[in-house]
């Protein structure tokens, strides 16, 4: 197997929080504190959790959108969080992104051809403004666009084209990388289907890789080759998509696939209630983060920070339970055949 197209180490950021009125610093937000996982060339690893866990961070992290405390990004062999100015602009050809929301990621001063077309011209992939114009009319043909919409303002269209011209822009430059930062969460159902499938389409034709960031694992169970569960800025489980759908071992995955509404007439699953609220990222628990609200908790879980466990083939898990090998483990298999 080649090596990945992206590899991440022990990724850190945290924003610093000041009081008081000559604005000194009072503790810091771990937004992400400390992930690794890699992605291979034209895969998709989807990143969920919790609103709040650090997903959106740690996308735009990776892309150096926000300068990382620490840790390390290597793409295409370099480190971005140690390349200067200048490499980073060439690298960001190649590493693009998909913004949530379709409605403020558009300029609304310039016109479609613009948004798309400048891209090209800056990086030296087109030499004329004709030629942008005509390569804008052709990917906005190949997201289901009109080509004579390249007059137009961002005003004048849906959430959904939008986020079609959106990704009309993210591949314009034909890169390798894609960090879509939950692309679909802000469009109806209907649309979000026809966006998914938009992007599957693309990724096989560009030979893309996505880095997919949401919260909706029915989305993950149709586009990801691979799934990484955050809690509280930590990594709790990252596995291939069959192992984390057939048989997810960390209790919060359980709890969070324990939702994912079923269509199969006649199925049946024990959901899984998490008690109390998500803690603060100021402040986050000792030990195990999830420790608070974990149904399988025990002392040291309060006292220790877990390590990762590989529990099967490409399939790692952040908790005591597989360290210790006690009776706990039945009980967290038992759970996992009820979700």
């Amino acid at each position: 197997m080649s090596d990945p197209v992206l590899q991440v180490r022990d990724l850190v950021k945290h924003f610093p929080v000041f009081k008081g009125i000559f604005r000194r610093r009072a503790g810091s937000v771990k937004a992400v504190d400390g992930i690794s996982f890699d992605l291979n060339a034209a895969e998709t690893v989807a990143m969920v959790g919790e609103s709040g866990c650090g997903k959106t961070t740690a996308g735009r992290a990776i892309l150096r959108l926000l300068e990382p405390n620490s840790g390390s990004v290597l793409f295409r062999g370099k480190d971005v969080t140690q390349v200067d100015q200048t490499e980073l602009r060439e690298l960001r050809r190649y590493m693009q992104i998909i913004f949530q929301d379709p409605y403020s990621s558009l300029n609304p001063r310039q016109t479609i051809g613009q948004i798309i077309g400048t891209p090209l011209l800056l990086h030296g992939i087109v030499e004329t403004r004709r030629d942008a114009e005509d390569r804008s009319k052709e990917l906005l043909e190949k997201v289901g666009l009109q080509p004579s919409y390249t007059s137009r303002y961002p005003h004048e269209f849906s959430g959904g084209q939008r986020q079609r011209i959106g990704i009309a822009r993210s591949v314009a430059l034909n890169p390798d990388f894609i960090v879509c930062d939950e692309a679909v969460s802000a469009l109806d159902v209907s649309v979000q289907a026809q966006v998914i499938n938009l992007l599957l389409d693309l990724k096989d034709e560009f030979n893309l890789s996505y880095l997919f960031i949401t919260h909706d694992l029915s989305v993950v169970r149709h586009i990801a080759d691979h799934v990484v569960v955050m809690y509280l800025g930590k990594m709790a489980e990252k596995a291939s998509r069959a192992a984390m759908f057939e048989g997810a071992w960390h209790p919060y995955t359980q709890a969070l696939l324990s939702a994912v509404p079923r269509t199969q007439p006649g199925s049946k699953r024990t959901r899984v209630i998490l008690e109390g609220d998500v803690p603060s990222p100021i402040n986050p628990p000792t030990g195990c983060r999830f420790h608070t609200r974990c149904p399988l908790a025990y002392d040291r879980c309060s006292r220790e920070e877990p390590k990762g466990h590989v529990v099967g083939v490409d399939h790692e898990v952040t908790c005591h339970l597989y360290e210790d090998r006690t009776e706990r483990l039945d009980l967290i298999e038992a759970m996992a055949a009820k979700s």
